[in-house]
């Protein structure tokens, strides 16, 4: 059994994965069942990129907006019909959690009727195969798959498939999704799916969508990869009209999306993460009029994506005054400010920078200057033991980095010149070794062969006797010692011990008197 628990922390991004996390203790404190849903696990899966994180509770998420508002997100939309919030979570990863429903369709352009229901019965109103998935955050069954309609398998066969005959009659936006999931992931849609798509395309069903689904769509292709791409496949089947009368690829700033892609590539690379969405709708609609743009605006459920699509040249302009100014003066002062800017404002500035000057500082903030940092000597540092275990670590690499822009560092010599004053002193020598009785033994001169080994006291036979120590030298005697063992007699010398007698031998026995022979 496959561990989808683990492909989903390898594939999601730290903040998304710290985003699942938030989403998942809010809705364990409710008491709520939870589920990540949709096209999240489709991404997960096959491998593409995830943009969204679509939840799914058994219960009204409307009741948990000031829970996650306190747990640190931002509500961005709600949709009161359908019981869905949309949140933007802390690093820019883009939420929505919906709940657990039915929906009945009674009329043909009408909304459904929606009922609360369980996550089974709701995976079987989605759209495709591949987006009726479920993964159970539940502590009970965390890592459970359900996937009903076998969608793991179309994933695996690259294939788009509806769930029931009347998908495309039901929910006409559908046939809109079925295109762009098409141009976005290369896959055909299945045979049956196709036939039904080319019936549901000549009775002209997509004359009943919804507004609120045209919003959705259009919200939909500003977080494309390919978002041109897109745009002509939806135009190449009618559908790009029907999302605006005045659509066409000729709206779009071809050149300035295309340089937009790249660039935002390249920072996705060196580990930003922008938000490309408001940038990618500025020139998705570049050629429009102002009254138009209003229009499309109005149509997208997402807040914050049309606040900051409205606002990103405004900043944009902000940001290269700032960058012509004093406080880009040098290099260091550049490299600051771009670091600190939003990377969605370096990003489109990049692409729409009229001065030749922000241009070049923004092209050096993300290539020549990146190379500058490989001048650091981490080796040398290390030895100096300038390690990132010091509290002044990051501040001092900071530093020799911002010197190194500036030219104020110009090589390796001047650089350790530098950092030698705030390397720590070297720790102390480990103590010396005890030295143990075998070692002691050992370094004891060898007896001569054929000399008596000492018995050790209370050894046992067999046993090697200790070598005993040395004798302690002799004190100095005092002169009053010295006369006094000078006056004593000398000993005589011993006389060999007599041997000792027995008992019997100490007193001479009486004589018996003889007796008479009768």
């Amino acid at each position: 059994m496959a561990d989808y628990i683990y492909t989903m922390e390898l594939r999601l991004t730290p903040d998304q994965l710290k985003g699942v996390g938030l989403v998942q203790d809010v809705a364990r404190a409710a008491g709520m069942n939870l589920y990540l849903t949709g096209g999240a696990i489709r991404d997960i899966i096959s491998g593409f990129t995830i943009r969204d994180l679509d939840f799914t509770v058994q219960g009204s998420p409307l009741k948990l907006q000031k829970d996650f508002e306190k747990a640190g997100a931002k509500i961005t939309a709600v949709e009161e019909d359908t019981r869905t919030i949309f949140l933007a979570l802390p690093g820019n990863a883009r939420a929505e959690v919906s709940m657990a429903r039915t929906e009945k369709y009674e009329k043909t352009g009408k909304p459904p009727l929606v009922m609360p229901s369980t996550i089974h019965e709701d995976l079987r109103r989605r759209d495709f195969t591949v987006n009726a998935m479920a993964l159970s955050l539940n502590e009970g069954s965390r890592g459970l798959l359900l996937d009903p309609f076998n969608g793991v398998a179309d994933i695996e066969a690259k294939l788009i498939r509806i769930l029931h005959n009347y998908a495309f009659l039901e929910d006409p936006s559908r046939l809109i999704r079925a295109t762009r999931f098409a141009a976005r992931f290369h896959w055909p849609l299945e045979e049956r799916t196709q036939a039904r798509y080319d019936a549901a395309k000549e009775g002209k069903y997509i004359d009943h969508i919804l507004k609120s689904s045209i919003g959705h769509e259009i919200g939909a292709l500003a977080h494309e990869d390919d978002p041109l791409h897109v745009v002509k496949m939806l135009e190449k089947e009618g559908w790009l009209e029907i999302l605006h009368d005045k659509w066409t690829s000729a709206k779009v700033d071809t050149n300035g999306i295309t340089a937009l892609m790249k660039t935002r590539q390249q920072m996705v690379d060196l580990g930003y993460t922008p938000d490309a969405g408001p940038a990618v709708m500025y020139f998705l609609t570049s050629h429009f009029s102002d009254k138009d743009v209003s229009d499309i605006q109005k149509l997208i459920p997402r807040e914050d994506l049309v606040e900051a699509w409205r606002d990103i040249e405004d900043h944009a302009k902000e940001l290269a005054k700032r960058l012509m100014g004093k406080e880009a003066a040098t290099p260091s002062r550049t490299w600051q400010l771009l670091s600190s800017a939003r990377p969605e404002m370096v990003l489109f500035l990049a692409v729409t920078a009229k001065q030749q000057s922000v241009e070049q500082k923004i092209k050096n903030y993300l290539t020549k200057w990146r190379q500058v940092q490989q001048k650091i000597p981490l080796p040398e540092m290390t030895e100096l033991l300038i390690t990132p275990q010091l509290p002044i670590y990051p501040k001092l690499a900071h530093d020799v980095f911002m010197l190194l822009l500036d030219g104020k560092l110009r090589s390796r010599t001047e650089t350790l010149k530098f950092l030698k004053p705030f390397a720590p002193p070297p720790p102390p020598p480990p103590p010396a070794p005890r030295r143990g009785r075998a070692a002691k033994l050992a370094a004891q001169p060898t007896a001569k062969p054929g000399a008596p080994q000492p018995a050790a006291k209370g050894g046992k036979k067999g046993k090697v006797a200790a070598a005993p120590a040395p004798p302690a030298p002799a004190k100095p005697e005092s002169k009053v010692q010295e006369k006094a063992k000078a006056a004593k007699p000398k000993a005589a010398p011993p006389k060999a011990a007599a041997k000792p007698a027995s008992k019997s031998a100490k007193k001479p026995a009486a004589k018996k008197p003889k007796q008479k022979r009768k």
